[in-house]
């Protein structure tokens, strides 16, 4: 089914390329890299040998990362597939 000026197929085309775009910026996330702090680069908490040796390279403690985590991302509203929304702002 067409809708307005679109070709058959345009629109699941369109999702499927926005959960690719998704999946790829998900999978360019970098896991920490290097030797592992001690203590903790925001709260100077001891960071346990067991999440040490699980992840080489945390900075963070738990409950730090936890937090870090919980916070929304920023990300720009942006609408790089030129939809009819986009074009009428």
């Amino acid at each position: 089914m067409a809708g307005g000026w679109t070709r058959d197929g345009a629109v699941s085309e369109q999702i499927e390329a926005s959960i690719s775009d998704e999946l790829a910026r998900i999978r360019a996330r970098r896991a920490p890299e290097g030797e592992s702090l001690t203590h903790c680069a925001e709260c100077d908490e001891p960071i346990p040998e067991k999440r040490r040796k699980a992840l080489p390279g945390v900075k963070l403690c738990i409950d730090c990362q936890s937090e870090r985590d919980g916070r929304p991302a920023a990300r720009g509203g942006v609408n790089r597939r030129g939809s009819k929304d986009s074009q009428l702002k």
